[in-house]
């Protein structure tokens, strides 16, 4: 009769499993890649994009907007204070149709509501602007989702491969729509107007805390805004609608989020940031922040 040896049992037994892991190797990463920049810059230079957006770039520099960002195919993303619907539309390209996009707009402002101070003409009334949908055009106070639907259909008749961009007509301190309120968001963009929060009296801690709670762990918030100076605080939104870099950071930081980058794409150091439009004449300087809700990765997450 013959015996098996359990210690040569053992060992082809282990050899055997060191070989099978050795040729499954390593579980295979399914994780979309964020965009190339040649990929980017088919986005931006897109023959179908509008004669008015084209002349936004030119200020805006999506191109390194969309590369900081870190942007990729399929996100569910909400861009706050959308306003004519600029960034959400080049959000909705750059995540492609596996993606989803919602714009939001606060609902038409109460003309019977009291002025909040400080008792200037209401903010930057400029189009897009935050303040410029708290007093909106006669389209938008007749139906505040127009600016968005817009271009969601326009893109849908011209076959461009974009996410669905989805309109969300709900006040600043509740911007996220109920189906994605619960960690479901993977990035959250408010474009040059979180200083306007502070003269329209939005309760921004609540806005945060709602933001914060709507994205998943590791989700991104990108802020970018025109740069006030040191100690100013919020207190110049309404008059040179600025906003300090620090004051934006410490209270964006107080409600869980965590700083990752700076962008500096947008700086002009020879702006004195002591009026609304800078003279001599030239770019305002403007700062980009990015935070993360602290957490476990998940696949759209930033450093």
């Amino acid at each position: 009769m013959i015996y098996a040896c359990p210690g040569r049992a053992r060992a082809a037994a282990a050899l055997t499993l060191l070989l099978l892991s050795g040729c499954a190797g390593p579980a295979p990463d399914h994780s979309p890649e964020a965009l190339t920049g040649t990929r980017i810059a088919e986005i931006v230079g897109s023959p179908d994009r509008s004669a008015a957006d084209r002349t936004n770039d030119l200020r805006r520099k999506p191109e390194q907007m969309l590369a900081f960002i870190g942007i990729r195919p399929g996100m569910t993303v909400l861009d706050v204070s959308a306003g004519g619907g600029y960034t959400t539309e080049l959000l909705a390209r750059a995540t492609g149709p596996s993606g989803v996009v919602y714009g939001q707009r606060p609902p038409p402002r109460n003309p019977s509501r009291a002025a909040t101070a400080p008792a200037q003409p209401e903010g930057d009334s400029r189009p897009g602007t935050a303040a410029a949908q708290a007093s909106p055009s006669p389209q938008a106070a007749t139906d505040p989702a127009a600016p968005i639907a817009s271009r969601d259909a326009r893109l849908r008749s011209a076959g461009v491969s974009a996410a669905p961009m989805i309109p969300v007509i709900q006040p600043f301190e509740n911007p996220v729509p109920g189906a994605v309120s619960d960690a479901r968001l993977d990035l959250v963009t408010l474009m040059f107007n979180y200083h306007d929060m502070g003269h329209l009296g939005v309760d921004r801690q609540a806005m945060n805390r709602a933001i914060y709670q709507a994205l998943k762990p590791g989700g991104m918030y990108v802020i970018a805004d025109h740069a006030g100076r040191p100690g100013t605080g919020i207190s110049e939104s309404g008059t040179l609608h600025r906003i300090e870099e620090a004051f934006l950071r410490d209270e964006v930081e107080r409600a869980g989020f965590r700083l990752v980058a700076e962008g500096t794409f947008l700086h002009n150091p020879n702006d004195p940031r002591n009026l609304d439009t800078p003279e001599p004449p030239q770019p305002k300087d403007e700062f980009v922040l990015k935070f993360v809700k602290p957490g476990s990765s998940d696949p759209f997450s930033g450093p």
